[in-house]
């Protein structure tokens, strides 16, 4: 079994609890309230624009024998330069205040995956954070694309509110291929055990943010709050 291979089997159970969240078996019924499409594009904000930092962290504190991943963080950078600016860009054609998320303060659920992959990378192992990447491009290649054409349609929104998300099921699926190839590269066990914990653990926080969206919602109308 390859690594890879590895890295699918043992988090399965981690990654039924992310889709298993309620917002996204809504989002397959069709059921997405405006205002839960712009508080997941603010959660996706306030964590995207942690992943260049992240990437930079990464790569300043291989050790020289992961030194040959230098260049896939380069490349990951390059890509994802700039998607934080995306999403604000798609709030604000949703006709949100995208200058109010840009200085706002994340949910606490994406405030702790934000600080546990910080804590990883600088802590523990900067090669922790590929299982981060596991759990953020696999689910954007499994969901983003078909959820984006679902909440267009339900919200009659424009592609210009879209952006983040068509972008990324296009992205992330050539990304699995480049992602599965390097991780079948890495042959430490204290390497891979870092990358499987860290997945194992990010497909719960992640998915805990998932679940946010709608646990506030039913706390807002417990008091008569809108959500």
């Amino acid at each position: 079994m390859s690594f890879f291979q590895r890295l699918q089997a043992e988090t399965a159970a981690e990654r039924a609890y992310l889709l298993s969240a309620p917002a996204i078996a809504d989002c397959q019924r069709a059921v997405v309230p405006h205002a839960r499409y712009v508080a997941f594009l603010t959660e996706a904000y306030h964590h995207v624009k942690h992943t260049v930092p992240l990437l930079m962290a990464v790569g300043s504190r291989l050790r020289p024998d992961q030194r040959w991943l230098f260049d896939a963080v380069v490349e990951y950078i390059d890509e994802e330069k700039g998607h934080d600016e995306w999403i604000l860009n798609d709030i604000a054609a949703c006709g949100a205040d995208a200058e109010a998320v840009r200085h706002g303060q994340p949910h606490m659920s994406t405030e702790l995956m934000v600080s546990y992959a910080w804590d990883s990378v600088t802590r523990i192992n900067p090669v922790a954070f590929f299982g981060m990447v596991l759990v953020l491009e696999g689910t954007s290649v499994n969901l983003a694309t078909p959820m984006a054409g679902i909440i267009q349609q339900t919200l009659g929104l424009p592609p210009s509110a879209m952006s983040y998300l068509t972008s990324h099921g296009a992205l992330d699926q050539s990304h699995i291929g480049f992602f599965e190839k390097l991780m079948n590269q890495l042959d430490d066990p204290a390497d891979q055990d870092a990358v499987l914990h860290m997945a194992k653990r990010m497909y719960v926080l992640y998915g805990n943010v998932f679940r946010s969206l709608t646990e506030r919602e039913t706390a807002s109308a417990a008091v008569g709050v809108p959500a």
